[in-house]
């Protein structure tokens, strides 16, 4: 062989390494997969994935927060020797919150929507709108006039932009999940597969839902066919070459639909007000992080803003905000949003101005033992139910549940157009390690005895039930008879030894009407999940899918 052939031969041995090569390196990134090297989001069919995502953007009103490592717990003072805020090392995952509290103008929305959709004169929605008003009769005092606020706070365009009180952890809920659907729908109708305005259509029978439209979108908008309908969509709607039309409806891939607002957890909202960028450390930190802002005083040291109050709180008896004109803290109630410098994550009124609920049944303990990751007390998990046909059951109008809270308000358990909810079984549990029933809000709560009988001596009656339990607060029975008049059946029982149970939830953060003892953000507090009061307000937290720093395009080492 000469060195003619001999050469051509090792140019086409090397040619056949390069194609072997190339075909071996196929990714996603020239619209193949790495799996399979079948091309993603061909136009004649096949796997359709948005591999052009490249972050989750921030929702409506929300701010980034970068998880990390912190000291959950007592950080400062503890002179009301609470010991239920023992410090513990967590770690939270990114996630999003309000920069602000909710405010009035933003819950009178949600009562907006409410009306209209349910409208309170139909006698079948009448509850449904009852159910979300805020109690305007919190301000109301044996010995103090407050009717100026009854009567105006919620709604006056004055107070606007204040933070909403009157409102329970039930209806703080209701608010984040509603804020969840009209967030998803109107980014749809952006991206064109709702048709524009279809959220001022909402009806009773005839609304969206963002679970109903993921798991069954042809039963949105009660299956409304001039707003879902492909043909009548603003997008253009791919037909392959076998006539079968395909990302007809958004789905989780199209990366489309954010995750659910609601409310943040205890560890979430106490790491953000902490506000820490830099000092992570228990032992750094103590002393120099009080409060959301640095140094050990509420006052501000800044020359411009020297001697200023950094929170509206409430300074001594009967002093809710100072002298006026003079170190004055510009609030005798709550104060309008923003009216104090945020902390570092960009989050105003983590201290002061109103108390908030967050997602936690409260139990005096943080079991950092059995989890130190993204910690959260009050899982009761659930999954969609379904019908014999094999489909998801929507709820109907018909259908619809009513609860009577212990304090006689009654509230929808579920609205139309939503998918019925079911408690997990031993068929989603068997042999699972990481949980074992559908309420885990008992799990770890307290001594040894929390999880045995805690005093089998108690005697108890086939009327009085769980008196025997560590965590068995008063249950007081409250029902409505065939005339709709309410029935208090009040617990008398003498063996009652808590104020706790599963229904109620921790809050944080000092009020207006609270002392600044009460600002560090490692303070916690409990109340009834279902009653409301003048101090207490709320943000939404959303959780961050994907990276776990915003913009991070390139690679660590």
């Amino acid at each position: 062989m000469n060195m003619k052939h001999i050469l051509n031969l090792r140019i086409l041995l090397a040619l056949m390494a390069s194609l072997t090569i190339v075909g071996c390196s196929r990714n996603s990134s020239d619209g193949n997969s790495r799996a399979t090297g079948w091309k993603i989001n061909d136009k004649n069919g096949g796997f359709q994935y948005n591999d052009k995502f490249q972050e989750q953007e921030a929702g409506p009103g929300l701010v980034f927060i970068e998880g990390g490592t912190f000291t959950m717990g007592r950080v400062a003072d503890d002179p009301m020797h609470d010991w239920n805020n023992a410090p513990s090392q967590q770690h939270v995952q990114s996630f999003y919150m309000d920069e602000t509290e909710v405010t009035n103008k933003m819950y009178l929305e949600f009562l907006d929507w409410v009306k209209r959709t349910y409208p309170p004169e139909e006698e079948n929605y009448r509850l449904i709108y009852h159910g979300v008003l805020p109690d305007t009769l919190v301000w109301r005092n044996r010995l103090g006039y407050a009717e100026t606020m009854t009567e105006n706070y919620l709604r006056h365009p004055g107070y606007g932009e204040y933070p909403v009180v009157g409102v329970s952890w039930i209806q703080a809920v209701e608010f984040a999940n509603w804020r969840t659907d009209r967030v998803a729908e109107m980014t749809l109708q952006e991206a064109g597969y709702l048709e524009r305005d279809s959220h001022l259509t909402s009806t009773g029978e005839s609304n969206f839902n963002v679970d109903t439209y993921i798991n069954a979108p042809t039963e949105t908008y009660g299956g409304n066919d001039s707003i879902i309908n492909p043909d009548r969509s603003r997008r253009r709607v791919q037909t392959t070459a076998a006539g079968d039309t395909i990302n007809v409806y958004a789905n989780r891939e199209s990366g489309l639909i954010s995750p659910d607002y609601r409310l943040p957890t205890e560890a979430e909202w106490e790491y953000a007000a902490l506000g820490m960028s830099e000092l992570r450390s228990f032992n750094v930190y103590r002393g120099r992080k009080k409060y959301p802002w640095d140094g050990q005083y509420t006052r501000s040291g800044a020359r411009k803003t020297k001697g200023d109050q950094l929170a509206n709180f409430k300074q001594g008896k009967g002093d809710y905000g100072g002298i006026a004109g003079w170190s004055d803290d510009g609030a005798d109630i709550t104060a309008q949003v923003m009216s104090y410098e945020p902390n570092p994550y960009g989050l105003y009124d983590m201290a002061g101005n109103v108390a908030e609920w967050v997602a936690d049944v409260y139990r005096p303990i943080v079991d950092d033992e059995f989890n130190d990751f993204n910690y959260y007390r009050g899982n009761v998990y659930t999954k969609n139910a379904i019908t014999e046909d094999g489909t998801v059951k929507i709820v109907t109008p018909e259908e619809i549940v009513y609860d009577t809270l212990s304090n006689g308000k009654v509230v929808a358990r579920n609205l139309p157009g939503e998918i019925l909810q079911v408690g997990v079984d031993e068929n989603d549990t068997y042999l699972r390690t990481q949980f074992d029933q559908s309420d885990n809000r008992n799990f770890r709560d307290g001594d040894a005895r929390s999880s045995r009988q805690y005093a089998d001596s108690f005697e108890e009656s086939e009327e009085d039930v769980i008196t025997h339990k560590m965590y068995n607060s008063p249950l007081h029975n409250v029902e409505r008879d065939s005339l709709g008049k309410i029935v208090k059946e009040y617990d008398e029982s003498n063996q009652r030894t808590s104020l706790i149970n599963d229904e109620v939830r921790v809050y944080k953060g000092g009020s207006w009407r609270d002392r600044a003892y009460w600002l560090d953000p490692a303070q916690r507090r409990y109340f009834p999940q279902d009653m409301a009061t003048d101090y207490i307000g709320f943000r939404c937290a959303m959780s961050r899918v994907g990276s776990k720093t915003q913009g991070s395009g390139k690679k660590r080492n």
